[in-house]
């Protein structure tokens, strides 16, 4: 036991972490040895010493990873250092984590282990990764990280949730083979019908040709499906708990500070359904768990993969608040402009938020909260000038989410500018930013 005033002590990762974080590697290297193997007519063995040595290799290496990974928690922030050569320090202040998520992979599953990310506002996120640690033990630092955040004893336990809604399978794959996806697919199955029918020689030219648009559209659905399945949605005091996955599960917060825009996207096959999907753009990190980011540290998340319209409402009650906002639509005489999309163009504002409408085959609502508008613009094109109309920008801290008020009439155009850029200066004072942070690093031992 550390006598009292000493440094807190330093703790190592789980001793199976080298073979989860080395797993889909070593799993792809055995496969291909025993192909080769099985494709050689008298052994091979020269070849399977090649793969056992590589499969050993990368065991070896994960073992020194490990070795070399140590983390302590100190009472205002999580230390975390690595490296064999080069020793990197990182330094994470516990006032300015945003969120801790916990992540298991199939195999970390298996072995009851789960991976600790966390989550600062402007910093990579993979630089506060603890891969692994036990379930119990990540549940426990998980709970003592949050509560210190908040100001409360390390000891207190983790406050409660109420789950506000899930995705049934079904819905869930009915709304992949209905996405833009699923119809693609769809659509080269018939033709490969039809092909194999009519002109069985073409059919491997045609599939042959397009492997990597097979291959895209395989993947592309695959994913979908395995990290929204079995979708739950939970509200706690420290944001929205979001948990899904088939073979990795995923246990996220959504703290509603971070929020940067949220959209809700009804594809037209998902109409005759009433089915809509609800995407958030969130302060901090550089990437989500699928590489998606918007830009400027911003990551796009699904709050909802696909339901109700009264599930939606439920989701962004809980992350915007009161966000029913009166819209309008542009002048008659920007039908001229956007002869297909003119009805189904609107937009407004009120001290909170501004909303946008767009989309024919895809329609698509945007609420961006005024405090998070980094600035505003007006643009007018050549063709929007004859029409005497203007477009109205609002721009967050990313390029994935953002409000455009389009195809306004000119003068009220310039009359929103004016309003619009008081409004952001006074929801900013009302609700102010929290200001990001990277991690403070110690400096580097060669």
């Amino acid at each position: 036991m550390a006598p009292a005033g000493a440094p807190p002590a330093w703790c190592r990762l789980h001793p199976l972490s080298p073979l989860i974080r080395s797993s889909r590697t070593l799993a792809a290297i055995a496969v291909l040895a025993v192909v080769d193997a099985a494709q050689a007519r008298h052994g091979n063995r020269m070849s399977l010493v090649v793969y056992g040595a590589v499969i050993l290799f990368g065991l070896v290496a994960g073992v020194i990873a490990w070795l070399v990974t140590r983390w302590r928690l100190e009472p205002d922030a999580l230390r975390i250092e690595t490296g064999l050569f080069r020793r990197d320090s990182r330094r994470l202040p516990i006032d300015r984590i945003q969120a801790v998520d916990l992540v298991q992979p199939f195999l970390g599953r298996i072995l009851g282990l789960a991976e600790l990310r966390i989550r600062l506002a402007g910093a990579d996120g993979s630089r506060g990764r603890l891969s692994y640690l036990s379930e119990t033990d990540a549940h426990q630092l998980r709970a003592r990280l949050l509560a210190a955040h908040h100001g409360l004893d390390p000891a207190t336990p983790p406050p409660p949730e109420r789950l506000l809604l899930s995705v049934p399978s079904g819905r869930l794959l009915m709304s992949v083979a209905t996405s833009f996806l699923g119809s693609a697919a769809g659509v080269l199955a018939v033709v490969a019908v039809i092909l194999s029918i009519t002109v069985p020689s073409a059919l491997a030219v045609v599939f042959g040709s397009s492997f990597s648009l097979l291959f895209a559209l395989g993947s592309g659905i695959w994913r979908r499906v395995t990290s929204e399945y079995r979708f739950t949605a939970a509200a706690a005091p420290d944001g929205l708990r979001l948990r899904a996955g088939l073979f990795q599960t995923v246990a996220e917060t959504i703290p509603a500070g971070r929020i940067q825009a949220v959209r809700m996207v009804e594809p037209l096959l998902w109409r005759p359904f009433g089915w809509c999907r609800v995407v958030v753009d969130v302060a901090g990190g550089a990437a989500n768990r699928r590489g998606r980011t918007g830009g400027g540290g911003q990551v796009s998340r699904a709050l909802l993969p696909v339901g109700l319209a009264a599930d939606a409402e439920l989701v962004l009650d809980r992350v915007l608040g009161d966000h029913r906002v009166p819209v309008t639509r542009p002048p008659r005489r920007a039908r001229l402009k956007a002869p297909l999309g003119y009805h189904f163009l609107a937009a407004g504002y009120d001290r909170r938020h501004a909303v946008t409408v767009n989309g024919r085959l895809q329609r698509t609502t945007c609420w961006v909260p005024l405090e998070k508008v980094q600035s505003v613009r007006r643009l007018q094109g050549p063709v929007q000038r004859r029409l005497r109309v203007s477009s109205v920008h609002l721009d967050t801290a990313g390029r994935s989410v953002r409000a455009v008020l389009r195809d306004r009439d000119q003068n009220e155009a310039d009359a929103e500018v004016e309003e619009l850029t008081e409004l952001c200066r006074t929801a900013r004072a009302v609700h102010p930013p929290r200001p990001a942070t990277v991690p403070v690093r110690a400096p580097s031992v060669q």
